[in-house]
């Protein structure tokens, strides 16, 4: 059999600009391989359960870099703090806060607040606290009001405010709020939508190694949308972002792989990737491996693995008809032992 993946992918909105709608064909040994069309395919007349896609993701507060002054001598809060004693980190913070402007300790109670760590978990004062350590200084505080500002957590959403207090960080080097920031120019909905401003910021956080950043960067640059487009930078940067377990970017990278396209064709390094991304439960990938599986091209042939994968993508709504014929074609034991091993990881 000839195995063949393809990635179809279109901007038509910002959602689908970071999903990857991943397609897999298999064809007879003797059939004509065929160039992968750059329009999306008919619908067949009975589509499979679709699959919601991937939605990117703001950086959370927890994701970002501190770059407080440092303390000298130590510090005594955030060392409670990474060891869990959070009432000491709150003591300590709270007296040093008290003491004179300190952002690092401003920092840490507004930490401790909005994550309710030693204290009741208040959204106002994480706010007050966060605002008060980025005014002297904090980039993580300020990224942090941002999300806060974001999500509209404790304080009421404020999507203008949160792009600006990005922008603060952002311009001092933040990397995580490059990347938010660069989410909001693409959804259009703090400011007009803009892609060259997304990719603007993209860059500056994939060139801090964000691997959100890489894989929104690279399927820019591969489809030409706010920037030139770059095949060769684009399949860098999806490497880059799948080699720090982006998983999306590992299934986009390992269909790269197994075709050899802008890199050299290895299907056994697909299929491992494919495996590793189904193992972290990405439905698309579980229905990848199931078909590699099922073919033995890149992994040795299993048919009775290739079905318990598709039963579990199936599960997620991935339907495939077929390796519904390959399921069929087991025998009663091995379908049993199929649906044993789906039934496994599924379990909670």
């Amino acid at each position: 059999m000839r195995l063949v993946l393809f990635p179809v992918l279109r901007l038509q909105s910002a959602v689908a600009l970071l999903a990857a709608m991943l397609v897999l064909a298999i064809t007879p040994a003797g059939a004509q391989t065929q160039k992968p069309t750059p329009k999306p395919a008919p619908a067949p007349a009975h589509p499979a359960a679709p699959v919601a896609p991937p939605v990117p993701a703001p950086l959370l507060p927890s994701q970002g870099i501190d770059n407080s002054p440092a303390i000298e001598g130590g510090d005594a809060a955030y060392g409670a703090y990474q060891r869990g004693l959070y009432m000491r980190a709150f003591k300590e913070a709270t007296a040093r806060a008290e003491a004179g402007r300190d952002p690092a300790a401003e920092t840490l109670l507004g930490e401790l607040y909005a994550h309710g760590l030693g204290v009741p978990y208040n959204g106002a004062k994480a706010a007050e606290w966060y605002a008060r350590a980025a005014q002297d200084g904090s980039l993580q505080a300020t990224f942090a009001l941002g999300m806060m500002n974001l999500i509209g957590d404790g304080i009421p959403r404020d999507l203008n405010k949160a792009a600006d207090l990005f922008a603060q960080a952002a311009n001092k080097g933040h990397t995580s709020a490059a990347y938010n920031l660069g989410l909001l120019y693409m959804q259009g909905e703090a400011m007009p939508q803009d892609f060259a401003a997304a990719a603007k910021w993209f860059k500056v956080a994939a060139d801090g190694n964000v691997p959100d950043a890489e894989y929104a960067l690279a399927v820019l640059l591969r489809e030409g949308n706010g920037v030139p487009k770059n095949d060769a930078a684009s399949v860098k940067l999806m490497a880059a972002a799948s080699a720090q377990n982006h998983v999306t970017a590992q299934v986009e990278y390992a269909i790269l792989l197994f075709n050899g396209q802008g890199v050299p064709k290895d299907e056994a390094a697909a299929a491992r990737l494919f495996r590793k991304a189904a193992l972290a439960g990405n439905a698309i990938a579980q229905n990848r491996y199931a078909r590699i599986l099922s073919a033995g091209r890149g992994a040795k042939q299993d048919k009775v693995m290739a079905s318990a994968w598709h039963l579990i993508a199936k599960s997620k709504g991935l339907g495939d008809p077929y390796l519904d014929q390959i399921v069929e074609s087991l025998s009663p034991a091995d379908r049993k032992k199929a649906a044993e091993i789906a039934r496994k990881w599924e379990a909670p």
